[in-house]
């Protein structure tokens, strides 16, 4: 996003509530008119009391007329902070949905290159710096410049001399505060950067503790968070004492404004040029214009901050969208189709992780990929699951290309299940029910008992009610395994595709979420990444890929026979030299 359009980027974000917004820059100036009451009165008063003609009822009139314009003033101010307060927070809410939404909607590889801390930092933190300068600049800001504004054309009116004798260390101030604003945007744009490196250390040694301590690194760890916070904090006080003179001289000159108008004053009183209530009045007046001057500069680390926030949820929002079917797709069947499929994360031809595939999964077959880390079996499998669109060549699910397949009607008809599924911090039976939101007690529990889910639940003291924790750490790994299945089969979509499922998961547990993958798949298309060949020897087709391409496609018998990198991988996995195809059993049965 270009720096200039940051202003216009908010003021888009805030289109929702632009009848509030107006709303409250206007009762920010009917509160500053309200201002200038108070002043009108005591130069009144003050003029009675010169004249001899104060009494009774013109001093109680002007006490009232000064104590209504001060009511006024606050009564507006109030309402106006209450509307950009509301306008602000609507605002913030309609901004995290679209981020949101637009993340759902991005292609999977291009969330995935943002850190995790970044994107939240964008949606929790940076979102959050919007919310001052929309709740707090549109009716203060207003005030602070409209009330020195209305003190200066008020100043002219009474006495041009006056009005520019209170302008005269202005400028004087001014040149401080330039010299020292020429290096603000490089030295905010190093400050961003070097906030951002201590958080990322930060956020690396706490999420990393258990590795640090258990390899002994608990000092140099340490070492690193420190000297990272160390640097922060010197670079932060360099930046500061570099503004200090300037900024505290601009602050020292800023509210003398008395310098100007006091001999301006006094030497228009001695030649009769202005009475003393008049002169009396200007004098307050003139010093009326300091203090919301002082309060408008405070503004400018936080317009600055908010430049920053609005630019990385600008960027957010600004990435590529996956197209999106107008209308539902008419499936012929549940079959799965790779046409002369290539990727790559880039877009570039010369990046591709995958070239040229072919590969065709009938409706309720099991197909089963294989092959050496990094040869492109869960690219193949995320991108059925359209986790990003193909560079070239199409896939088709029921002879429709996906492209053609609206995300939720895609979403309902793949169901994804990894080695490193995530549970949200509800209920077990909350987390159950994500699969299929509609579903009785009775469904969620059948699919539970179906994903060997029931005897662990059982166990603990508040049952299908316990809290998953954040990201499902109350569990351990098989647990969270087996209640993300248990989603799966409440879904009930015709494909399935495990990722890995059993990779890390332990002799027990791996018996146990075998047979909920059995129930899983019952009657699917079911597409399956393992490492242990011995659970799917049993496919209808076992695909090898190497670099992503197909080195070789048939049933386990045939490439033990034929494909030298298949048997070098069973080989690998049976251990022995020596092997053969009765010497491990079981794997996923598929019904």
């Amino acid at each position: 996003m270009k720096q200039e359009s940051w202003l216009k980027t908010l003021l888009s974000f805030a289109s929702p509530c632009k009848g509030k917004m107006v709303l409250s820059v206007l009762c920010a100036v009917i509160s500053v008119i309200g201002g200038f009451v108070p002043y009108l009165g005591i130069y009144e008063v003050l003029r009675m009391f010169i004249d001899e003609t104060a009494g009774w009822y013109s001093l109680l009139f002007w006490c009232g007329i000064s104590l209504g314009g001060y009511l006024v003033k606050i009564a507006f101010y109030g309402i106006s902070t209450v509307l950009s307060h509301v306008s602000a927070y609507t605002i913030l809410e309609g901004l995290r949905l679209k981020v949101a939404d637009r993340l759902m909607r991005a292609p999977l590889g291009e969330v995935l290159n943002k850190s995790i801390g970044s994107v939240k930092s964008t949606i929790v933190d940076r979102v959050e710096d919007v919310e001052p300068p929309l709740a707090h600049m549109i009716p203060e800001l207003s005030s602070n410049l409209l009330l020195p504004l209305g003190v200066v054309v008020a100043l002219f009116v009474m006495d041009w001399r006056m009005g520019l004798a209170s302008l005269v260390t202005i400028p004087a101030a001014l040149i401080p505060m330039i010299s020292g604003l020429k290096t603000y945007n490089s030295q905010y744009a190093a400050y961003m950067k070097a906030n951002n490196r201590v958080n990322s250390v930060i956020v690396e040694y706490v999420e990393g503790i258990e590795v640090v301590k258990a390899f002994n690194q608990a000092s140099s760890s340490y070492e690193k968070f420190t000297g990272a916070v160390r640097s922060f904090k010197e670079f932060t006080m360099a930046w500061f004492e570099s503004t200090w003179k300037s900024m505290n001289l601009c602050f020292a000159i800023l509210p003398t404004t008395l310098l100007g108008t006091l001999p301006v004053g006094v030497a228009l009183y001695l030649d009769g040029s202005m009475g003393p209530a008049e002169l009396a009045l200007c004098f307050m007046l003139a010093l009326g214009i300091v203090t919301p001057l002082l309060k408008a500069t405070q503004f400018l680390n936080e317009a600055k901050s908010m430049e920053y926030a609005v630019r990385d949820a600008n960027h957010i929002l600004q990435l590529p969208e996956l197209k999106e079917a107008p209308k539902p797709a008419q499936l012929e069947n549940n079959d799965i189709v790779l046409q002369d499929v290539s990727f790559s994360y880039t877009g570039n031809s010369e990046d591709e992780v995958l070239h040229h595939i072919h590969l065709a999964m009938p409706e309720g077959s099991f197909t089963a990929l294989v092959g050496p880390s990094g040869g492109g079996k869960s690219t193949v499998a995320r991108l059925i699951a359209r986790f990003w669109d193909v560079t070239n060549g199409s896939i088709k699910i029921g002879g429709v290309d996906l492209r053609d397949i609206p995300l939720k009607q895609l979403a309902d008809t793949v169901s994804f299940v990894t080695q490193d599924n995530f549970l949200f911090d509800c209920s077990l039976k909350e987390n159950i029910r994500l699969g299929n939101p509609h579903a009785t007690e009775e469904q969620v529990f059948a699919a539970a008992r179906a994903a060997q889910c029931e005897d662990f639940i059982c166990r603990l003291e508040k049952g299908w009610d316990t809290p998953a924790g954040e990201a499902g750490k109350q569990l351990s790994g098989g647990e969270r395994q087996r209640i993300a299945i248990a989603r799966a089969i409440l879904k009930d979509a015709p494909i399935v595709i495990l990722d890995e499922a059993t990779a890390f998961t332990d002799p027990e547990n791996e018996d146990k979420i075998q047979r909920s993958i059995m129930e899983l798949s019952r009657g699917k298309t079911l597409l399956v990444i393992a490492h242990r060949l011995s659970t799917i020897q049993n496919a209808d087709q076992i695909v090898v890929l190497k670099k992503g391409t197909i080195v070789d496609i048939g049933k386990q018998d045939e490439l033990l026979q034929r494909c030298p990198l298949y048997q070098q991988l069973w080989q690998s996995h049976v251990g022995a030299k020596h092997w053969s195809v009765t010497e491990a059993k079981g794997g996923y049965a598929h019904v």
